[in-house]
């Protein structure tokens, strides 16, 4: 059975301040801002590293159509829009391009499910509280 740990996103750590990382995951543009602590190998002539990016959710959006994308492409995420790749209860795992896990908001009136119900496959807009913050999976030594 599929948990969200599954999805693992792949890339590049270009910075690191001690708090806060730059992300860029692979086959994208996106720098993401993600808060946590890292101590590994940083900049663009590394190999990649492997990470759960994990967000709360201020608002989901069942969507008819539309792209995956992270919004901004640079900075702290705001919105995440893909397919759903997971679904439980508490949690989402979407692909926007990379993949996020999305902790369901806590008010119900936050979930808007105008185009049906949160599964796997549907499309899914997030809008997340600021603060995404990643957990280190594996090392290109490990991986």
């Amino acid at each position: 059975m599929p948990a969200p740990t599954d999805f693992p996103a792949r890339g590049k750590v270009l910075s690191s301040d001690g708090q806060h990382i730059v992300f860029a995951p692979s086959n994208t543009n996106y720098q993401l801002q993600l808060k946590g602590a890292y101590s590994g190998p940083v900049g663009a002539g590394h190999a990649p590293v492997y990470l759960l990016i994990r967000a709360t959710g201020r608002k989901l959006l069942t969507v008819p159509s539309g792209g995956n994308f992270v919004a901004p492409i640079f900075g702290t995420p705001k919105t995440f829009q893909g397919r759903v790749k997971y679904a439980d209860e508490t949690q989402v795992v979407i692909h926007a391009g990379v993949p996020v896990i999305v902790k369901f908001p806590a008010n119900e009136d936050a979930l808007d499910l105008a185009n049906g119900s949160v599964t796997v496959g549907q499309m899914l807009n997030a809008i997340v509280f600021p603060g995404a913050f990643f957990e280190l999976v594996g090392e290109p030594a490990t991986v």
